[in-house]
């Protein structure tokens, strides 16, 4: 609205996701992905298959990003089964894969302890991202997770 994107969570902090077909976004399996550990109930992403194809094998990353930082998961054919977990901060490896970096940055916002190994991997589509978003996030609430 008038130039400006305004985001709302969930009253309670908590959203339900269930089961999606991502096949026709599946950039945006990652972001889901690390999302899904905090939703209500299982995440099922489906229709990606090929994604393991990409810059990494990003249903491989995905499983074994989210379970180093406690998540419970599942590694599918075509896709994962995040269930609702208590993460714990740590390191994330990128694979060199932008969208790796890029989602698993967003848990840092609910989970203090959070460092992304290589973020200069962002520069092949968003080589400002990381200021982007604290910026962002000093907007919306003045401090990170770390009350920084």
């Amino acid at each position: 609205e008038n130039g400006e994107l305004t985001l709302t969570g969930p009253e309670n902090g908590v959203f339900h996701v269930g089961s999606v077909d991502m096949g026709s976004f599946s950039d945006q399996a990652l972001t889901l992905a690390a999302l899904a550990p905090f939703a209500d109930g299982p995440t099922t992403i489906t229709g990606v298959g090929h994604i393991r194809h990409q810059e990494s094998d990003r249903i491989t990353a995905i499983v074994t990003e989210l379970t180093k930082l406690g998540a419970r998961c599942e590694e599918l054919a075509d896709g994962v089964r995040i269930y609702p977990s208590k993460l714990a901060g740590g390191v994330v490896s990128t694979y060199e894969d932008h969208r790796v970096a890029m989602s698993f940055a967003l848990i840092g916002l609910r989970v203090p302890g959070i460092v992304i190994d290589n973020p200069s991997c962002c520069r092949k589509t968003f080589e400002n991202y990381f200021e982007v978003l604290e910026e962002a996030v000093r907007q919306c609430n003045g401090k990170g997770p770390d009350g920084e």
